[in-house]
């Protein structure tokens, strides 16, 4: 006897099916939502997700071995610091605002680019080796991008909507996320010529540079901003090995002390300039991110942290203490004595903090992303938590 079911009731049936699904898709929409819907980044090599190596295709070796399986223009073995954010905030990885072919700007755009600095690499202090994509340009560049977003909605093409486009919606200045990792290479890049006395000299420009720039953004429709405080650069392997002989300089776990102090006035520094800024900024919120405590208890106490090795580094040449040589820098290949050698990897990159002597591994990025998504280290404090729902980075 066959089972007759009336038509109704089959039309019936999908509908009830439907509406589950609706329902299904609507909750999950639901509880991933984030206020923000997308990151606008200045940065250097901390936070290029590909930006350099767009304009000047290079990058080989291990770079991208623990996550990306292939080298994609980030300074580590895998995601950065910008990446865990994005992920936790539920938004894609960043392009690279200098990659034309397969970019994606609908939740935001990475101006950062390796070498990066914040003051013009075109003056004195700087040597070669500074890329040309200072803060200043990448201002601009953040400026051309607005204005290409408001004349394509305003063209004839933008009764297609932003589905049929890479360009985001042209309300999105207004609900976008700002951050700032920039500060490092004015630093350290004429470190060993004018020590640590001249690179001091200049480093008030360097936080003026960063406040007026916020406010530039901020007059763009940008009105929450996240700026990343500097890294203990005395921990690094690449400026240990070549510290001044001075064992009075040193502290018990290895790092210079004077450049460590030098970078703790630094950022001292950058804290009061971010609260002036944010005082003289209406309805906005400018965060001051204390990434520097989270790095240096890595290099402290690595084992604390789960991983192993603090100030020496994954990819490297000579091993010992650091393995970092300065004339051998990770994936490159050189020849040193008649013989030929290369800066290899190690087999396991999650036990380091330290990923080529200058950069932080794929860990301990995830370690400081962590902390920053849970809101321990924002001054004044911001509440992330309430105006995103946020989503696991593992």
């Amino acid at each position: 006897m066959k089972l007759w079911l009336p038509k109704i009731f089959i039309i019936r049936c999908w509908q009830i099916l439907v509406v589950m699904v609706t329902m299904f898709c609507c909750f999950r929409s639901s509880h991933s939502e984030c206020d923000f819907e997308a990151i606008f980044n200045f940065g250097d090599s901390n936070s290029d997700t590909g930006g350099f190596w767009a304009a000047f295709p290079a990058q080989s070796g291990p770079f991208g071995m623990t996550y990306f399986n292939r080298p994609t223009g980030r300074a580590s073995d895998g995601r950065l610091i910008i990446d865990f954010l994005a992920q936790g905030l539920g938004l894609p990885f960043l392009s690279p605002y200098l990659q034309s072919i397969g970019s994606n700007y609908r939740h935001g755009a990475n101006y950062a680019t390796l070498a990066s600095t914040v003051l013009l690499p075109n003056t004195s202090l700087f040597v070669t080796g500074i890329s040309p994509f200072s803060l200043a340009i990448q201002l601009n560049q953040m400026k051309e991008f607005k204005t290409k977003v408001d004349e394509f909605h305003r063209s004839s093409y933008s009764y297609h909507g932003t589905e049929s486009t890479n360009l985001p919606s042209q309300d999105i200045f207004g609900k976008s996320l700002y951050t700032f990792y920039i500060g490092q290479n004015d630093f350290t890049s004429n470190l060993t010529a004018i020590g640590i006395g001249g690179v001091k000299q200049y480093l008030p420009q360097v936080v003026s540079q960063i406040a007026g720039t916020i406010m530039e953004v901020y007059g763009l429709g940008g009105r929450a901003f996240l700026v990343f405080n500097l890294a203990p650069v005395g921990c690094y392997p690449a400026f240990l090995v070549e510290r001044p002989n001075n064992s009075s300089d040193v502290d018990e776990f290895g790092c210079v002390i004077s450049y460590n102090n030098a970078v703790v006035d630094y950022n001292n520094m950058l804290k009061e300039s971010l609260t002036q800024t944010g005082e003289a900024l209406s309805n906005a919120s400018l965060i001051y991110v204390d990434t520097h405590s989270v790095l240096l208890q890595l290099f402290r106490h690595p084992t604390s942290y789960g991983l192993r090795y603090g100030t020496k580094a994954c990819c490297g040449h000579g091993g010992g203490t650091y393995n970092f040589d300065p004339n051998l820098y990770c994936g490159n290949t050189k020849v040193i004595n008649g013989s030929t050698v290369t800066a290899t990897a190690c087999s396991d990159p999650k036990n380091y903090v330290s990923w080529d002597g200058i950069h932080t591994t794929e860990s301990a990025n995830k370690i400081i992303a962590q902390a920053i998504l849970n809101g321990s280290y924002f001054d004044p404090p911001f509440p992330l938590h309430q105006i995103c729902d946020i989503h696991s980075i593992g």
